[in-house]
């Protein structure tokens, strides 16, 4: 039998809205990060490594939308780890703990690329604790309007979404348009890429796809969720594919290398500057900051009502299950500002970054598992969660080992973490 949670909605949210929150969530940390790393290790076939992102994303999506139709339980993850192995709180709580971490080190990823192209004019744009600084600013704005209410969200986020969406674009066309070089000639110079690396650029470009889950948690607030969870899943995850493409194309052929991998954390405004001007310059600094304003603001909307029900359950301390008169989370909102403000004030962005990816690939594998287990229930195809299984798990040991080879204080860095929130779980589990 199902188990659905029956409460009222105020269905706020329609598809746009939805595709909005996803793709806010999405673009906003994507391509603006993931760009100067990718291309300073793989070069020209950054495109080809977004593309197998995204399809790893989609296999991952598949079994949210499957567990979020049978469910219909804003609690997302969590909730469905813990409905499907119903008799461990222990593996609810780890789940819960993992994914909620997660959407923290995302919310410190985008508001610190927010921070790098806001400041990337100005003379002390290398100054590390000023950068943190407006990080933590633009973090305190999204929390107070994520607070202030849903529809406004929603319809702040309509507006901020479609708009970066079409200075995008423009700036895509206007960089192949000024093209310095031809994709053969790339390829021709990038001889030594090996299929390796192009694997591991596409397990960390995962985190650049974190998003699509966060149409999950607003199931309370929205409209027709049978309809509209997978049309606006499959339709964010299509758009965002077709965005980092073509940016990364335009990127890759008018900007040198050697200028987005000196620039990693904006290295479209340094590039654009160079190759278009000074209108060119501030173009791309308006579209990075409403990509990453739309990120941080859809990441606070559904990460605080996960956390919330976590909380709820008494998994997390019991203060963050409190919700005001219109039902938002807003002990849970401050908690996630301020995590995210800690993270930012002790982390580098390929920190973040990989943090990011890992955690997903692990959650999104642990979800996949899920819905295998149920997977009559859920009427899902053995064939395509096997595949998905097999990709989830072959991503997460791709950048785990990457991490040894290379950064092996990174590395244990992200385990401790993870070590310290499973001593979390597995204290508010036993209580």
């Amino acid at each position: 039998m199902k188990h659905t949670i029956h409460r009222p909605r105020d269905k706020s949210l329609g598809l746009l809205e939805l595709i909005a929150i996803a793709l806010g969530g999405m673009v906003g940390g994507g391509i603006f990060t993931i760009l100067g790393i990718s291309v300073s290790m793989i070069g020209v076939y950054t495109p080809i490594a977004i593309i197998i992102g995204g399809c790893i994303a989609a296999l991952a999506a598949y079994s949210y939308i499957k567990l979020g139709l049978y469910y219909k339980d804003e609690g997302a993850a969590y909730s469905f780890v813990k409905k499907t192995f119903s008799n461990s709180r222990f593996i609810a709580a780890l789940i819960g703990w993992w994914v909620v971490f997660g959407y923290v080190s995302t919310l410190s990823l985008y508001s610190y690329t927010f921070s790098s192209y806001a400041i990337s004019g100005f003379d002390f744009s290398d100054e590390g604790f000023i950068r943190k600084l407006v990080a933590g600013a633009i973090l305190l704005v999204f929390t107070l309007i994520n607070i202030w209410s849903v529809k406004g969200m929603g319809k702040l986020e309509d507006i901020m979404v479609y708009t970066k969406l079409v200075i995008l674009v423009v700036i895509s066309f206007v960089l192949i348009n000024n093209s310095q070089t031809t994709i053969p000639k790339l390829i021709e110079d990038n001889t030594e890429v090996t299929l390796y690396a192009i694997l591991i650029v596409s397990s960390i470009t995962f985190v650049a796809y974190e998003g699509f889950e966060l149409i999950i948690n607003a199931v309370e607030e929205m409209e027709n969720p049978q309809k509209n969870i997978p049309r606006a899943i499959y339709s964010a995850i299509g758009l965002a594919i077709l965005i980092y493409v073509v940016i990364a194309i335009g990127a890759i052929l008018a900007i040198s290398f050697d200028d987005i991998i000196a620039n990693k954390e904006y290295a479209l405004a340094s590039g654009a500057n160079k190759v278009l001007g000074h209108w060119g310059n501030d173009l791309v600094i308006i579209g990075a900051l409403l990509a990453t304003s739309s990120a941080i603001s859809g990441t606070v909307f559904g990460a605080s009502r996960q956390m919330s029900i976590i909380a709820h359950d008494g998994l997390m301390p019991k203060f963050l299950a409190k919700r005001d008169g219109n039902k938002i989370p807003t002990k849970a909102i401050w908690t996630m500002a301020i995590l995210a403000f800690c993270l930012i004030l002790s982390g580098t962005l390929q920190l973040l970054l990989e943090f990011g990816s890992i955690t997903f690939l692990v959650v999104s594998l642990i979800i996949t598992l899920s819905n295998f287990k149920i997977r009559k229930e859920t009427n899902s195809s053995t064939v395509l969660l096997s595949i998905a299984i097999f990709v989830l798990t072959l991503g997460t040991g791709f950048i785990l080992y990457y991490e040894f080879l290379n950064e092996i204080k990174q590395m244990f860095f992200i385990l401790f973490i993870y070590f310290l929130l499973t001593l979390g779980a597995l204290y508010y589990s036993k209580k």
